[in-house]
């Protein structure tokens, strides 16, 4: 497993910061809007105890080396929009997968797309991955565009892979080499 040290990533307007018990609030937020979850493979936040606990978890997968959360903020005001993970790390193989979502009032701004750079210029260079890959419903065609700016490949297709709130999805794989993302 990686180790993670306390890591702050700056883009021209984001600062992505480790998770804290303080984003609990926004994160709920986030994640009770059912616009957001649409395409998320667990169902909308129905407690703020999840955030809670989601937090907890994100430290906690920090701590071990298992996965990477960051909370994507505006550098001016140090408001939560969103968060970024990288998760499920497979060290022989140098990879592992990512996952993001933001507050809906922050899409369609590019925050995603200056967070992602931020993101996998570290994953590359600093964590020395070699491939990152993505899960996506092929239905939600604003990460699907996001991606392939981000230079990942769609790679396969796996019919009724989810069952989220009893409505069976498909899944779009994409992947990232890191000869991909530096020929980009």
């Amino acid at each position: 497993m990686p180790q993670f040290t306390e890591t702050t990533l700056t883009t021209e307007r984001l600062a992505l910061r480790w998770m804290s018990a303080g984003d609990a609030p926004a994160l709920y937020d986030m994640f009770r809007d059912p616009e957001v979850t649409r395409y998320w493979s667990t169902p909308a936040w129905t407690d703020i105890a999840l955030a809670d606990a989601f937090i907890e978890q994100a430290q906690a997968d920090c701590a071990s080396g298992i996965g990477l959360r960051f909370a994507i903020t505006l550098r001016e005001t140090g408001e939560f929009i969103g968060s970024i993970k990288l998760y499920d790390f497979f060290d022989q193989n140098r990879r592992c997968d990512i996952g993001y979502a933001l507050l809906q009032p922050h899409w369609g701004k590019g925050y995603l797309g200056e967070t992602m750079t931020a993101l996998l210029n570290y994953a590359f260079t600093e964590l020395n991955l070699n491939r990152i890959e993505a899960d996506i419903d092929p239905r939600n065609d604003a990460s699907a565009r996001l991606l392939e700016r981000m230079a990942f490949q769609k790679e396969g297709y796996m019919r009724e892979r989810w069952i989220v709130n009893g409505e069976v999805c498909d899944t779009a794989f994409y992947g990232l080499l890191k000869r991909d993302w530096d020929a980009r």
